[in-house]
C-alpha cells in the first residue's frame, strides 16, 4: 500500500483492531450474521506522519445511505452555532453577500445556521435520505459525492468551505482536495473538523477508529497534504466536542499571517511526539488493558445480576462493541434517539436498538457508547442518578 497523502511506501502498522464489520452498518433482524467483515489496521506513513487505514470499504457502501444526524444533539448544534457566528464576525462582517459550501452536509445542522446570518448557504450530502431532510428543511442541498465532477454543479467561489467531521473519511482525498482549492475565494476561508490524533491518544479513545475515518491527521500531517495543493492553516484551536476536536482554519498559501495560537498547538503537538511510531505502540497497550478492564466490570455486572443498556448506538460504539466483543450476554439493548435506527440491530454484535423514550424500562447500569456528549447525557439523567442507577462510561476524558 501507498501512503494516501504522500504516495510513499514507508508505511508500518501500529494499531490492530481484527476483523469488523463497517459500524454504520445497522442491519434489519433477518441480515444479522451476514454482514461482511474488513481489516481494522492503522498504518503510520514516516514520511508523512499520517496515520490511516489499510483497508477502503468503498464510499459508495459507507456514505450512500448511512444514518448518522448531526442534529440529533443539542450540544453539537450549539457547537456548530458558535462556528457559525465567529466565522460570520471574525472574517466576513463587512461582506454584502456572503457564500458558504458545506462538504458532507448532512441534514444541514451547520448550514442553518449560517443562513439565520444571512448566509447564502450550499451543501454536498451523499446520503439520499438524509440530503432529503435537509432539503426540506429549506438547505439547498446537492445529492452527491463532493469531488472534480460536481464542480460544475456549483458556484465558482464560496467565502467558506467547511468540512466537518468529514475530511478525514475521504476516498477521493486528493481529488476533493484540488476542488476546494479551485472553488475557495482568494481571500476565504476553509475549514476543517477533524479528530485530533494526539487527543484520541490521550483520551484512549480507540473506538474512533472505524472505517469511515480513513485518516487520523495532526496538525502536521493535514499541513503537509495543504502544502501539496498551496493552501495552508493559518489559524487552528481544539475544541472539547467529541472528546477534543481540532478546528482548522486555512487558506490559500501566504493570503492570512499565521496566529500565535497555531504556532503554540504546533510546539505542544512536537513536543508530545505523537507523530511518531512510538506513541502509538504505547496506545495500542493502552487499548488493550482498556478492553480488560470494561471486560471484567461487565463480566462483575453479570455476575451480580445487574442489567445493562447501552446508552446511544453510535458508530464508534461499534468499534468499541466488537473489539471487546460485548454482545447480548453483557447488554440487553442500546437506547437511541436518532429514528433512522429504531428497530435495526448492531453490527457484528447484534444488539437490539430502541429508542430511548419509548422504552420505559430501567436498567441498574446504562453504559455509555455516547461518552463524547457526557455532560449534556449526565444533565439529562439527572433525576435518574439521583435514584441510584449507574452511568458507565468505558471512555471517560474527565
Amino acid at each position: 500500500m501507498k501512503c494516501r497523502v504522500c504516495s510513499s511506501g514507508n508505511l508500518e502498522q501500529v494499531i490492530d483492531l481484527g476483523m469488523q464489520p463497517w459500524g454504520n452498518n445497522f442491519l434489519e433482524f433477518h441480515e444479522c450474521g451476514q454482514e461482511p467483515f474488513y481489516p481494522l489496521r492503522v498504518l503510520l506513513c514516516s514520511k508523512c506522519s499520517t496515520a490511516q487505514l489499510d483497508y477502503t470499504v468503498k464510499k459508495e457502501v459507507m456514505f450512500g445511505n448511512h444514518t448518522y444526524l448531526s442534529g440529533i444533539t443539542k450540544s453539537l448544534s450549539a457547537h456548530f452555532e458558535s462556528i457559525a457566528s465567529s466565522v460570520d464576525s471574525r472574517f466576513f462582517k463587512d461582506e454584502a453577500r456572503k457564500t458558504v459550501l458545506d462538504i458532507g452536509s448532512n441534514d444541514g445542522t451547520q448550514l442553518r445556521h449560517y443562513k439565520n446570518l444571512g448566509w447564502k448557504v450550499q451543501g454536498v450530502e451523499s446520503a439520499k435520505t438524509i440530503a432529503d431532510i435537509a432539503l426540506k428543511s429549506g438547505i439547498p442541498t446537492l445529492h452527491a459525492f463532493f469531488n472534480e465532477d460536481v464542480l460544475g454543479s456549483l458556484d465558482k467561489k464560496y467565502n467558506v468551505i467547511n468540512a466537518a467531521g468529514v475530511f478525514f473519511h475521504l476516498e477521493e482525498l486528493h481529488s476533493v482536495t484540488k476542488s476546494i482549492k479551485t472553488i475557495l475565494d482568494n481571500q476565504g476561508v476553509f475549514i476543517v473538523q477533524f479528530l485530533y490524533i494526539k487527543s484520541i491518544m490521550e483520551n484512549d479513545a480507540f473506538d474512533q477508529i472505524y472505517h469511515e475515518h480513513l485518516l487520523y491527521y495532526s496538525l502536521r500531517s493535514l499541513e503537509y497534504l495543504l502544502g501539496m495543493y498551496e493552501l495552508e492553516i493559518f489559524d487552528a484551536e481544539l475544541c472539547p466536542i467529541h472528546g477534543g476536536q481540532m478546528i482548522a482554519y486555512i487558506s490559500h498559501s501566504k493570503s492570512r499571517s499565521k496566529t500565535e495560537r497555531l504556532w503554540k498547538l504546533l510546539e505542544t503537538e512536537d513536543n508530545s511526539k505523537c507523530n511518531f511510531k512510538p506513541a502509538y505502540l504505547a496506545f495500542a497497550r493502552r487499548i488493550e488493558i482498556l478492553r480488560e478492564r470494561n471486560l471484567f466490570y461487565l463480566t462483575e455486572a453479570k455476575r451480580k445480576n445487574k442489567r445493562v443498556f447501552g446508552m446511544g448506538a453510535p458508530v464508534k460504539g461499534n468499534t468499541l462493541l466488537n473489539y471487546f466483543n460485548v454482545g447480548r450476554d453483557l447488554i440487553e439493548c442500546l437506547l437511541e434517539k436518532n429514528r433512522l435506527r429504531k428497530g435495526l440491530f448492531s453490527p457484528g454484535m447484534h444488539l437490539p436498538i430502541l429508542m430511548e423514550d419509548e422504552t420505559r424500562e430501567i436498567p441498574d447500569i446504562y453504559y455509555v457508547l455516547a461518552w463524547n456528549f457526557k455532560n449534556e447525557i449526565l444533565a439529562n439523567n439527572s433525576h435518574l442518578i439521583k435514584s441510584g442507577i449507574e452511568f458507565y462510561f468505558p471512555i471517560d476524558p474527565t
